[in-house]
């Protein structure tokens, strides 16, 4: 099958103007700019090309505008050659890892076990020479500090993060800096591990120990303070302009963060204090909302957004930091996975549904532990032969993914063709597999499928409330991985999951890799005759 007429008539075009470019099949628009001749062995590819994560067209040219600035800045030192970065600008540079790694242990801080504190300043420092010349090197080498393959590993670990740190900087540099701004790097994790630390024992945040790697943060948006404070509609538009969060959670925060407003009674951020917090998170639990609601729906949003001000120093703190739901999960709201009986009534239930999505949805996840939402926006054209294999790819383009990692190809399970899904996707000329399924306000197919599919489950029996009709295929792809030995990266690349291993981030995961793994799950028996 040919290449649709828009492909042809857009993507083979000249990029000529830099504007933002609407797609034709999702209505989201595209930052897309043609990279220069001479910048496109330093870049690696031939366009830039990014999400804009919006329908709005004022959004989109406001998004369009930021995220050129940044590309033109990173093409500016691109073109600028190697150069030399002093300890300064190293460290100012560390300043994102040191901020990252507080922000991401800071609610757990007894969990940060990957950077030991004590071994930290060991990383970069000079390694006292081995004696394996010996008649037992084996000896010689176990007599030696305990800590050096750590060590090793930490500083490749610093390395790797400095080169990542550079490329989304935009900056090439000597030798020397490199190994500047791995040695700050390492500095930086340190004294983020030592703060957490401190965390981990009680001790409450004063803002002296981040201060030191926080310099002054360019403001995305003009915010115009109120007559004594900042208003909150602005600072949310501010940290959305920085963060593009998808449309979904921007609605939701955004009506939360007013909710919160109307019961303080105004509308200034710079006037919120922590017992403001706790009274909202009172009259929440007064209303009768579930613990996880008030937690994951409610403060997760304002302690967000005002975190954003007070990183960004629109605030002088953050006055939701420390203001905490406690949601203790009933083994009856644990969700599992399908076991084998209860896949096989969903699934023999679908081979006789005449509908495509109640048809096919289910043995999409079943066999690939794919989300729902990601299976419901399939294309045409996102089913097709990688590296000689057949997959489905789950791509940004046919609408949102949930996480940087969601966008993946995964191999069709002999399941799966054994049972005519190709000929189905054949059938489907270009565009979305199922198009009658309507997408929701935020442009999702997976709103209403899920919907869909969840009363249909329920319809079937399966009424325990620990199994999510939908949900659930991800747990059971989990424990088959399990009970038939699938390597668990390799189970985490075929579902979307990112890893937490600095291992898991080297390499590529081919198709033939995730192929032979994927085929390890046997085809579920439906029924005695099969």
């Amino acid at each position: 099958m040919g290449l649709p007429d828009w492909y042809n008539r857009v993507v083979q075009m000249p990029l000529a103007m830099a504007r933002p470019w609407k797609h034709p099949k999702t209505g989201i628009y595209w930052l897309r700019k043609a990279v220069p001749d001479a910048l496109r062995p330093l870049v690696g590819k031939r366009e830039e090309k990014l999400s804009l994560n919006t329908r709005d067209p004022n959004e989109a040219r406001q998004r369009h505008a930021e995220a050129l600035a940044e590309i033109e800045r990173r093409w500016a030192s691109l073109r600028a050659g190697p150069r030399t970065l002093s300890e300064r600008e190293a460290h100012a540079v560390a300043t994102a890892v040191h901020d990252r790694w507080l922000d991401q242990h800071r609610d757990e801080p007894s969990q940060q076990t990957f950077w030991p504190v004590e071994i930290g300043p060991k990383v970069f420092a000079p390694l006292a020479p081995l004696d394996l010349t010996g008649p037992d090197p084996a000896a010689a080498f176990c007599a030696g500090d305990p800590s050096f393959v750590r060590v090793h590993e930490l500083r490749e670990w610093c390395y790797a993060l400095a080169d990542h740190e550079l490329r989304m900087q935009g900056l090439i540099v000597d030798a020397d800096s490199r190994l500047k701004l791995a040695k700050a790097i390492a500095a930086a994790v340190q004294q983020a591990s030592l703060t957490l630390s401190r965390y981990a024992g009680g001790e409450r945040e004063s803002g002296t120990a981040e201060a030191t790697f926080r310099p002054a943060v360019p403001q995305v948006l003009n915010a115009s303070p109120l007559k004594n404070g900042i208003h909150f509609e602005l600072l949310v538009k501010s940290w959305a302009a920085e963060k593009h969060p998808a449309p979904k959670t921007l609605y939701e925060w955004k009506r939360t963060v007013g909710q919160f407003a109307t019961f303080l009674g105004h509308e200034d951020a710079s006037r919120v204090t922590p017992d403001d917090v706790i009274r909202w998170k009172e009259a929440l639990i007064a209303k009768g909302l579930a613990p996880k609601t008030i937690s994951d729906g409610k403060l997760v949003a304002v302690r967000t957004i005002l975190q954003w001000g007070a990183d960004n120093r629109r605030l002088t703190s953050n006055p939701a930091e420390r203001v905490r739901m406690d949601v203790k999960r009933k083994a009856a709201e644990t969700i599992r996975g399908f076991s084998d009986e209860e896949a096989a009534i969903v699934l023999r239930a679908a081979l006789g549904e005449a509908d495509p999505v109640l048809r096919w949805v289910p043995w999409l996840c079943a066999y690939s532990g794919a989300r729902v939402s990601e299976v419901c926006q399939l294309r045409r054209e996102d089913v097709r032969p990688i590296e000689g294999i057949w997959c489905m790819k789950f791509d940004p383009e046919a609408g949102p993914l949930k996480t940087a990692s969601s966008e993946r190809a995964v191999p069709l399970h002999k399941a799966l063709l054994d049972r005519g899904f190709l000929a189905f996707a054949h059938s489907v000329a270009s565009g979305p597999l199922f198009a009658d399924l309507r997408p929701d306000k935020f442009g999702k197919r997976g709103g209403n499928g899920t919907k869909m599919l969840g009363r249909w489950v329920r319809g079937l029996g399966l009424t325990d409330e620990r199994l999510a009709p939908n949900h659930s295929w991800r747990h059971r792809v989990k424990t088959l991985g399990r009970r038939y030995g699938l390597a668990p990266d390799i189970v985490n690349a075929i579902m979307g999951h990112g890893s937490r291993m600095v291992a898991d981030q080297y390499g590529a995961f081919e198709m033939a890799a995730l192929h032979r793994e994927l085929m390890k799950i046997p085809v579920l028996v439906l029924s005695s005759l099969e």
